[in-house]
């Protein structure tokens, strides 16, 4: 009914189950799944935003990351802690 992938199995699955819940209760409505990708096609302009956007936060990452690290060893050198 599904392929093995999580991503397709989960939305049959609740599909079958809320299909049944409303058939206990004597419901007409049904739901309805489909799977479809979010864009059809291959589109630059998103991908070019999406780049610059990880880019950016890479960027903003890397510049916050070694100030940390420079400061536990500053914290160390002050309690004059050393590693076995």
């Amino acid at each position: 009914m599904c392929s093995t992938e999580p991503l397709n199995c989960f939305p049959v699955l609740m599909n079958i189950l809320s299909n049944t819940f409303l058939r206990l209760f004597n419901s007409t409505a049904r739901f309805r799944v489909w799977s479809e990708l979010f864009y059809a096609g291959e589109n630059p302009e998103l991908k070019k935003d999406i780049f610059f956007g990880l880019f950016t936060y890479l960027l903003v990452l890397a510049a916050g990351l070694p100030p940390l690290f420079a400061m536990s060893n500053v914290e160390d050198y002050k309690v004059k802690s050393t590693s076995c």
